[in-house]
C-alpha cells in the first residue's frame, strides 16, 4: 500500500509542475509575440536609416566622421546581454560562453577590455569566473525601453569619440527566426561606411527620392549617431525575443516531458494498485480455506 501511495503522490505532485510549465509556455509565447513585432519595427527602422546613408554615398559625398574611423585596438569595449531569468534552456549559457571566448580572444592579443554585462544570469556567471565588469544592468528583461538603452550607447558613443575605447563588441543572441537563434559577437564601432549601389556607383534612387539641405555631410552629422543607436537597440530586442523563445521552447519540452512521466508512473501506479489487490484477495481465500479446515 505505502508505494502505491507514494507513486500516486509523485504523480500529483508532477501533474502539478505540468500545470506550471504549461503557464510559463503560454505566458513566454504571448510575450514573444509582442518582443517579435517590436524587434521587426525596429529592423525596419534601421534599415531604412541604413538605405538614407547610402544614398549619401551615392551622392559622392566623402564621408568622413569619428564614429567611421578605424584605428589600431588599444581598448576594446564588451558589452553582454544575458536574462535576468532561467528556465529557457541554453540561452544564457551560450551567451556566456560566447562571451568568454571574446574575451579570451582580447586577452590573448594583450588588449584590455572594459566589459559591461546586462542580466541577474550573465553577472552571476562573470563573477563566478572572475570576470571584473565595469558596469553591471538588471532593469532590462522582455520589454527593453529605447529611453533606457540610449544613455548607455550615448556613453559607448562618446568613450568612443574621446579615444578612451577603439571599438565595440555586443555579445548577445541574435534573432534569425523562431527555429534559430544564435550566440553572436558583433562589432557595432566602429560603424562601417555603406557602399554605394548600382553599376555606376550611385545609388540608383539617391536623385530621385532625396534631396539634402544644407548639406549631405550635415545630415551625416544627425544619421551616424541614430543608425548607432538603432543597432545598438535592435541588440537588446533581437535578446528579449531570443530569451523568449528559448523560454517557450523549454517549458514546452518540460510540459511534454512531464505528461510522458505521468503516463509512467500511472503505470507503476496501476500495476502496484492491482499487485496489492490481488494480495489482499489471496489473504482472503487463505482466511477462508483455514476456516473450512478448522
Amino acid at each position: 500500500m505505502a508505494k502505491a501511495r507514494a507513486l500516486d503522490r509523485r504523480r500529483r505532485s508532477v501533474k502539478n509542475i505540468r500545470k506550471i510549465t504549461r503557464t510559463m509556455e503560454l505566458i513566454a509565447t504571448a510575450r514573444f509575440k509582442k518582443a517579435m513585432d517590436r524587434s521587426i519595427a525596429a529592423r525596419d527602422y534601421t534599415l531604412r536609416l541604413a538605405n538614407i546613408l547610402e544614398n549619401i554615398a551615392g551622392e559622392g559625398a566623402g564621408i568622413m566622421h569619428p564614429l567611421l574611423e578605424v584605428r589600431p585596438t588599444q581598448k576594446t569595449g564588451v558589452l553582454i546581454l544575458t536574462g535576468n531569468r532561467g528556465l529557457c534552456g541554453g540561452y544564457n549559457s551560450n551567451v556566456v560562453r560566447q562571451s568568454m571566448a571574446a574575451i579570451g580572444q582580447w586577452r590573448s592579443e594583450g588588449i584590455p577590455a572594459d566589459v559591461a554585462v546586462s542580466g541577474k544570469r550573465g553577472i552571476s556567471a562573470l563573477k563566478f569566473r572572475g570576470i571584473v565588469t565595469s558596469a553591471r544592468y538588471t532593469n532590462f528583461d522582455d520589454k527593453p525601453d529605447f529611453d533606457a538603452v540610449k544613455p548607455i550607447g550615448m556613453a559607448y558613443l562618446a568613450a568612443f569619440t574621446t579615444g578612451q575605447i577603439d571599438r565595440l563588441d555586443v555579445v548577445y543572441t541574435k534573432f534569425d527566426s523562431i527555429a534559430r537563434q544564435t550566440a553572436i559577437t558583433e562589432m557595432i564601432l566602429p560603424l562601417k561606411t555603406p557602399e554605394p549601389s548600382g553599376k555606376s556607383g550611385r545609388s540608383k534612387l539617391s536623385s530621385q527620392e532625396y534631396d539634402y539641405y544644407p548639406s549631405a555631410e550635415s545630415i551625416l552629422e544627425e544619421i551616424l549617431p541614430a543608425s548607432f543607436l538603432s543597432r545598438f537597440y535592435k541588440c537588446f530586442l533581437d535578446a528579449a525575443v531570443s530569451e523568449q523563445v528559448a523560454r517557450m521552447v523549454a517549458m514546452k519540452a518540460a510540459t511534454e516531458n512531464a505528461g510522458g512521466l505521468i503516463k509512467d508512473l500511472s503505470r507503476r501506479y496501476n500495476r502496484a494498485r492491482q499487485s496489492q489487490i490481488t494480495g489482499e484477495i489471496m489473504e482472503i481465500l487463505g482466511g477462508v480455506e483455514a476456516l473450512k479446515g478448522a
